[in-house]
């Protein structure tokens, strides 16, 4: 196998040849096909991430066929389509995980993180968190479902069902969460970088009803919002343009510093919450409605060996949409 590998954070991934691997019991390994590059990839290669394995492989949002299975795997087959998340295994003993809250298992294993991920010709997979896909739909679009689509679709969750919704940053994640948030029937807010009005033209071309930059406010109060930017200045921003008894959600693993803010944007029963990883039930059900939901996904392709320019252009904000990972 071939892999572009995190040999240290903070430096270039490095095309590096591997041996083969073969799954153990409980285990698939899979033919990467497709693999997304997320905002999270960028904070484990730039160091941002405390604990990393090193070396690593990152690569989170895989889109692949299974072409070796391990003992004790019998709902899988040869040859089958599936995705690779970002929570790669959880312990399923601990409290969290008997409490059906496995995002928050105490002894978890991450993709592309804590353990080999999908910048490679194939990634080796705990059975259970290999997701169905079907054969509807294409590799590269599928392939940003796996963490946006996923991390997205919990945070809309747990945002509630208020009906104006706004979203601060409008990337690989916002883009997918405001067309399900218009299929649900709700009237979305696209927030940008201030200026970026190619960004904000790309969220009207998706239907959202206002967009403009951060440094904005809404044209009316919203019901609620989810904050996908990784900076820690919208905290702030994001409340004060909810109404009264809002929820505001940060759906980073990462963000930066909050700055302090005055209590009386808090006040009147507006919550502040974060989303952590997925669970399995998140999985399937959002897979489930990505048929019915008729999701356009806007994706930018890369080369594999490109995987450093995937990174840079992310970085950069250089597309609408999401990176994808092409072996």
């Amino acid at each position: 196998m071939k892999a572009m590998v995190l040999n240290h954070p903070g430096t270039p991934l490095v095309w590096t040849d591997l041996p083969d691997r073969q799954p153990g019991p409980d285990q698939v390994r899979v033919k990467v096909l497709a693999c997304g590059v997320c905002r999270t990839d960028l904070h484990v290669c730039d160091g941002q991430l405390p604990n990393p394995v090193s070396p690593i492989i990152p690569g989170h949002e895989i889109v692949g066929r299974i072409d070796a299975i391990g003992a004790g795997v019998t709902h899988l087959k040869m040859g089958q389509r599936v995705g690779i998340p970002w929570l790669g295994h959880t312990c399923g003993v601990c409290p969290y995980c008997h409490a059906h809250r496995e995002n928050l298992c105490d002894a978890p294993l991450f993709t592309g993180y804590t353990r080999d991920g999908g910048f490679a010709t194939a990634v080796i997979a705990d059975a259970r968190f290999a997701f169905p896909l079907g054969e509807a739909g294409s590799d590269v679009s599928l392939a940003p479902l796996l963490c946006a689509g996923l991390i997205g679709w919990r945070s809309l969750r747990i945002a509630g069902d208020g009906k104006k919704l706004g979203i601060y940053g409008f990337g690989a994640a916002g883009h997918i969460v405001a067309q399900v948030a218009k299929w649900q029937g709700r009237h979305v807010y696209a927030f940008t970088r201030p200026g970026d009005t190619g960004t904000q033209d790309f969220a009207r071309s998706l239907g959202v009803v206002w967009a403009g930059g951060s440094d904005e406010q809404p044209p009316e109060p919203l019901d609620t919002a989810i904050i996908y930017a990784t900076v820690g200045d919208l905290v702030p921003t994001a409340l004060r343009a909810v109404r009264k008894g809002a929820r505001v959600v940060c759906a980073g693993i990462h963000m930066s510093d909050i700055p302090q803010f005055p209590y009386d944007i808090l006040w009147e029963e507006r919550q502040l919450v974060s989303v952590a990883n997925l669970t399995r039930k998140d999985g399937i059900e959002f897979l489930g409605l990505v048929p019915r939901i008729g999701l356009v996904v806007k994706t930018t392709t890369y080369p594999l060996q490109q995987a450093n320019q995937a990174l840079a252009d992310l970085r950069a904000g250089k597309f609408d949409g999401a990176a994808v990972l092409v072996p």
